[in-house]
């Protein structure tokens, strides 16, 4: 068997395999989004941002939440202005239903939390947040 260092990286692929098709199955029901959709909602929510503004703070590509974007704004939940100053750029905000799809997943969340937290342990899971953080945070 493999140490568990070595094994690490596979082991947190496994995890958040696992958590984002449970916590996708919660916030579907829960709200009609995913959790990608859900993390690109929050990222508006934030403020007027543009779509760069919210590649940068999900990490991806912005291609990649244009498509989300546009995904979002067809379905109601984000609308998108003029930029003030950038004409080739647009504003984002969270519409009505929008913010009403936070306020419904928002449970599901807290209960996901409780259910980690129950897995992990008090001290446990603060160690993970910590961790899984610094490698959010991470120059690879």
């Amino acid at each position: 068997m493999a140490e568990p260092d070595q094994r690490l990286f596979f082991l947190l692929q496994q995890a958040a395999h696992r958590l984002r098709v449970a916590a996708d199955r919660r916030c579907l029901a829960a709200a009609g989004i995913t959790t990608a959709q859900l993390g690109a909602l929050f990222a508006v929510g934030e403020g007027g941002s543009t779509q760069r503004d919210v590649a940068e703070r999900l990490g991806q590509r912005e291609s990649a939440v244009t498509a989300m974007v546009a995904r979002l704004a067809e379905a109601g939940l984000v609308a998108k202005e003029p930029h003030p100053r950038e004409h080739r750029a647009v504003v984002l905000r969270l519409t009505a239903a929008g913010e009403e799809a936070l306020v419904r997943v928002a449970p599901e969340g807290q209960e996901f939390n409780a259910r980690l937290l129950a897995v992990l342990g008090e001290a446990g899971f603060r160690n993970t947040v910590e961790g899984v953080g610094k490698l959010a945070r991470s120059e690879w």
